[in-house]
């Protein structure tokens, strides 16, 4: 059995659905009891899985043979998705696949410096572990964007130029399933990118295409994209923490292209067009 953690979110719901369309039939992994009682009535095998109470740990792995490990990004991540390994390691679970973040080895922005010392954790497991180290997802342009690409025609980023290479997070759930249900990705670090990298600039130039409409880009900085997270009711610590991966992106480390979807999937990532077609009715 495959336990999935956080089931709810935008990586975890893609995932549900190519393991689910492979005929697998995963246990879905909600910190809200609310959200698994609603999964239960929906058919499906849910467990209330909170990593700061270790005493639904033990529970939600009963019986699973693989994890995907999905931190929900607040305080106190790294001790939460180190107990989720502890305890997998104590329930015999022989494979685990962490979501992790961009060259999380190099730990050069405090993402990263989040996730390393996770990824540390589970390459000592002595599970069979693969790390998955994916690019900013191409989703954020419709869960973050679309309200101000749908009310101004406009783009707010404190990215200047940077070019980035996002990843559709579809193509990161075919990985992960493959990772979860296959053999030959055993102590694997995937650096998940797209098929290019782009500006935002270029970005609103696509979507102004797709959409029929000028959607354009504007550069603002740091502190005014910290003044309006923290407005949208962001903790002040996440913004923060944003703020520092366009600080990186700025410096062109997120511009590199890889082969990894590929070569794990055997098909070409999705490019940033045929996502907005994909999703243009979400931007209109």
């Amino acid at each position: 059995m495959i336990l999935v953690t956080g089931a709810g979110g935008t990586v975890g719901t893609a995932l549900l659905e190519e393991l689910r369309s492979s005929g697998q039939r995963p246990r879905v992994a909600h910190r809200s009891s609310d959200k698994a009682a609603r999964a239960r009535a929906a058919g499906h095998d849910a467990v209330v899985l909170d990593f700061a109470r270790p005493e639904t740990l033990r529970p939600a792995l009963d019986g699973v043979e693989a994890v995907f490990l999905l931190g929900a990004g607040g305080l106190g991540q790294v001790e939460g998705e180190i107990r989720v390994v502890e305890e997998a390691r104590a329930a015999g679970v022989k494979r685990l696949v962490k979501l992790s973040v961009w060259r999380a080895a190099e730990e050069a922005f405090s993402f990263a410096r989040i996730h390393r010392p996770i990824e540390r954790a589970v390459e000592a497991a002595g599970l069979a572990w693969t790390l998955l180290r994916p690019n900013g997802f191409m989703q954020n342009f419709v869960n973050y964007m679309a309200r101000s690409i749908k009310a101004q025609g406009a783009i707010f980023q404190p990215a200047g130029d940077a070019q980035i290479s996002h990843i559709d997070v579809r193509d990161i759930a075919r990985v992960a399933a493959r990772a979860l249900t296959t053999s030959g990705h055993e102590g694997r670090a995937y650096e998940l990118s797209g098929p290019s990298a782009f500006s935002y600039g270029e970005a609103a130039d696509t979507l102004s295409r797709v959409l029929g409409r000028e959607v354009r880009y504007v550069a603002v900085s740091d502190d005014a994209a910290k003044a309006g997270m923290l407005s949208a009711g962001m903790p002040e610590f996440y913004a923060d923490h944003v703020i520092d991966l366009n600080r990186y992106y700025r410096s062109g480390a997120g511009s590199a292209v890889t082969s990894a979807v590929k070569d794990v999937t055997g098909r070409e990532p999705t490019g940033f067009e045929q996502f907005a077609l994909d999703h243009a009715g979400a931007l209109r």
